[in-house]
């Protein structure tokens, strides 16, 4: 095998995703951070690969003391209208993320979209439409092309803009790294 391959692989996914990040409006971004402040609870739902990227990304926000949920864990609290649900969903037509943030709206919860399809079966329930515009099975226009399988650079981008978004919520907090290791698990 030719390890230059490996790195033409490397040089493509990582360009991607850069490129996908950069596209993402940075005032929402902002309005983003300011819901999930103002927020007791933070609820995460989505299917398949989406969900992996969506767990990771609660628990990160469980690092820096965010009371972060995933949908459908045993330990699921009550939702309330204080809280905030995002749903993964490039598409924003996914059954089961649909029909839960139907759900979370008829509570009064705010509800936050991550996706690439502005055109959704989700928009009469969204406060918040955070559009990563990469390319999906809709194969839109204006969407990023990937030379990646199926929604892989959705899935990348979306784990990605939790940790970035993450890193800027510990800034604004001016909290300090070491401290948040008070909130990782400690029965390893």
């Amino acid at each position: 095998m030719n390890h230059s391959v490996y790195y033409d692989k490397c040089n493509i996914v990582l360009g991607e995703c850069t490129k996908a990040l950069q596209a993402v409006d940075p005032v929402i971004v902002s309005d983003y951070i300011e819901l999930l402040k103002n927020a007791e609870k933070v609820f995460f739902v989505g299917v398949g690969r989406v969900l992996l990227s969506l767990k990771a990304i609660c628990k990160r926000y469980a690092h820096l003391g965010i009371h972060a949920v995933v949908v459908g864990d045993i330990t699921e609290p009550a939702m309330t209208d204080k809280d905030v649900l995002i749903v993964g969903s490039g598409s924003g037509n996914t059954l089961f993320p649909v029909a839960i943030a139907k759900k979370a709206k008829q509570i009064g919860a705010t509800v936050i979209h991550i996706g690439s399809n502005p055109e959704n079966s989700m928009t009469e329930c969204t406060d918040l439409f955070v559009r990563i515009p990469v390319a999906s099975k809709l194969k839109r226009a204006d969407e990023i092309q990937s030379l990646q399988p199926m929604t892989s650079l959705f899935e990348q981008t979306l784990l990605l803009f939790g940790d970035i978004t993450a890193m800027m919520m510990l800034e604004e907090g001016n909290s300090e790294i070491e401290d948040l290791w008070q909130y990782h698990a400690n029965l390893e």
